[in-house]
């Protein structure tokens, strides 16, 4: 079973769902470690006093907010917990808003809920309720010392949780230049048309990453006493001329498709035709 990041209810109108949350995505990537470049031997960071001239112990160890330089308010982790807000054990759904409302971009980190002994029934009972109305919960969490505003919304594998960003951690797009030149009508429609010789269904697995495979055979490479080999950059030029490399990204889509190995037609087979039986009677004639 995976590990709990939370446990606790999850609340709409009066009914209460025990639930527990666990993470949904975690990143694979190669990490390096720091050598001495003399000798390469690892770097260590151990938690040391500059005061007291030696290493702290973690059972040593408290929380401090510095209000001035050097000045700590200092905390322990009893009255931390006396100031948690009601959300830290019951996520209370505020409001049911439309899936399609809410702008990815606040999406933060992504959780499975799961319900916990004597919730199942009420867990697939929300659950069915907002996939019929495609409405997805919008919540409030307390966990890891931040409380988050989440949403909730029923997937293929029971429902997810998403903790969001809140609307002043959002950076304004003012700063995103717009050309506010008036676009034609030939070149929308050629921009239509590339789209539709590029759309293709969301599949999710047919995606990697490079980078991390080209760290991966340049370790082995190395392993073997080879050389590095250096991947091939793409020359890529300031558009000039908007209908031209319209035109050139449709004609060259148009060649990768015709050179395409294609698929043999699939062909019905006939049924053999049936044989009679022998038998040891004669036909009536």
């Amino acid at each position: 079973m995976a590990t709990s990041v939370w446990k606790g209810h999850l609340t709409f109108g009066l009914v209460s769902v025990p639930v527990r949350l666990f993470a949904a995505a975690r990143g694979e990537r190669i990490s390096f470690n720091q050598l001495h470049k003399v000798c390469h031997s690892r770097l260590k960071q151990p938690l040391t006093c500059p005061t007291c001239n030696r290493t702290v112990e973690r059972s040593e160890i408290i929380k401090g907010y510095e209000y001035e330089k050097d000045q700590y308010v200092l905390f322990n982790e009893e009255e931390l917990d006396k100031i948690e807000p009601p959300s830290a054990r019951t996520m209370q759904i505020l409001e049911f808003v439309k899936v399609n409302e809410v702008d990815p971009l606040y999406y933060d980190s992504s959780y499975y809920v799961a319900p916990e002994e004597g919730g199942v029934k009420a867990y697939q009972l929300l659950m069915q309720a907002m996939e019929e109305t495609r409405t997805a919960a919008i919540a409030k969490l307390t966990m890891h010392q931040r409380e988050h505003i989440v949403v909730i919304r029923p997937g293929s594998k029971g429902m997810t949780l998403h903790t969001m960003f809140y609307s002043n951690e959002i950076r304004a797009a003012e700063s995103v230049p717009v050309d506010k030149s008036e676009l034609k009508e030939p070149e929308k429609k050629l921009a239509h048309q590339l789209i539709e010789s590029l759309e293709a269904p969301f599949e999710p697995q047919k995606y990697r990453d490079e980078y991390q495979e080209n760290l991966k055979a340049m370790i082995a490479a190395k392993l073997k006493g080879q050389e590095v080999t250096e991947v091939t950059q793409p020359h890529l030029a300031p558009v000039i001329d908007l209908m031209e490399a319209l035109k050139k990204s449709i004609a060259e889509k148009q060649g990768q498709a015709a050179v395409a190995p294609k698929k043999p037609p699939v062909r019905a087979v006939e049924p053999a035709p049936a044989t009679q039986k022998k038998s040891g009677k004669k036909a009536a004639g």
